[in-house]
């Protein structure tokens, strides 16, 4: 169990850190941009209209122009949003917390954050025990605040780059970024941007995801309208374990919420599996089982007086040590 836990979370990191070269490299490659200057998108190096210019020019009937717009707008744009809003409604906020290049930055700085005052936010009320999950010990270090201040101008920077390039033709805005040649709207849209990141991702990435990102809200309402969606469960029968624990899995949480709580505390989850990751390490040195665990179906009901509680615990039946 510990090895898959340690595999898992290798693996999202390749996948966080593959998606963030798609999302800076996309409109290079032109896989997916809106190019202001031709009026349409580009998508895997076609052009992506609506079709209707035929139409506008008197070249072709209505029934072409509607069914143009159906193949090439309507059904790409929400059947993708259906299949991603039913992703959510089964899974959670997956996308968030595997895919997501924001939520990629907001993790590692806060882990800087974290290895230069002892706390993951500023905000936090005090530094989290230096003890980690695995055992280790953890010091801040005050030469970590310049490495945390380079990831958050350098990430807020680029994005504000990758940003214009699906706005405007890629090489039109790096050729001018690296001769200096930008032009007032570049170079404004660029600084205001930059700026505007420095300040969320010093002060309110977690709130932006939390609150203000509309693709992580629409997850999260999918997800709560399904009672029966993957969520982390907690092992109520074997909680007496976590005594001599130091809450670890509240600790590494990146949206520093309460693992073991209800679900509808729980509603901005990105199902990183970092506390069920940070539960194994510790029971594992008491040769005992993980308490916490994705659950989905029965299972993720909430328990309820009357319950079958051996059912309850045949949900965590396999989370077994080592």
């Amino acid at each position: 169990m510990i090895m898959q836990q340690q595999n898992l979370q290798r693996n999202r990191l390749i996948l966080q850190i593959s998606f963030m070269m798609i999302f800076v490299l996309a409109p290079v490659l032109d896989i997916f941009r809106i190019d202001l200057t031709l009026g349409h998108g580009i998508f895997f190096g076609y052009d992506w209209t609506l079709g209707i210019d035929d139409f506008i020019a008197g070249k072709t009937g209505i029934n072409d122009a509607i069914l143009n717009i159906l193949l090439k707008g309507f059904i790409p744009l929400f059947g993708g949003a259906a299949l991603f809003l039913w992703i959510a409604w089964r899974f959670g906020r997956l996308y968030c917390g595997w895919l997501c290049p924001h939520f990629f930055v907001v993790e590692m700085i806060n882990g800087l954050m974290l290895r230069a005052s002892g706390k993951p936010s500023i905000w936090e009320k005090k530094p989290l025990p230096a003890q980690q999950a695995d055992g280790s010990l953890l010091q801040p270090r005050s030469f970590y605040w310049f490495w945390t201040l380079l990831a958050v101008i350098g990430f807020a920077f680029l994005w504000a780059v990758s940003l214009l390039t699906y706005l405007l033709p890629p090489k039109e805005i790096y050729t001018n970024l690296f001769t200096l040649e930008l032009t007032r709207n570049q170079f404004s849209f660029i600084t205001v941007a930059t700026v505007l990141f420095i300040i969320e991702f010093t002060f309110a990435r977690h709130l932006f995801c939390r609150f203000a990102c509309a693709v992580g809200l629409f997850q999260s309402l999918a997800w709560m309208a399904n009672p029966k969606a993957m969520v982390v469960g907690f092992n109520r029968s074997h909680a007496s374990d976590c005594k001599t624990c130091n809450n670890a899995c509240d600790n590494v949480c990146p949206m520093r919420l309460h693992p073991r709580t209800l679900k509808r505390k729980m509603f901005t989850c990105t199902e990183c599996g970092k506390c069920i990751s940070a539960c194994i390490d510790v029971q594992q040195a008491k040769h005992k089982p993980g308490l916490l665990q994705w659950v989905d179906k029965d299972c993720a009901l909430p328990v309820v007086s009357g319950r079958d509680r051996a059912g309850i615990t045949d949900c965590f039946k396999h989370n077994g040590a080592g």
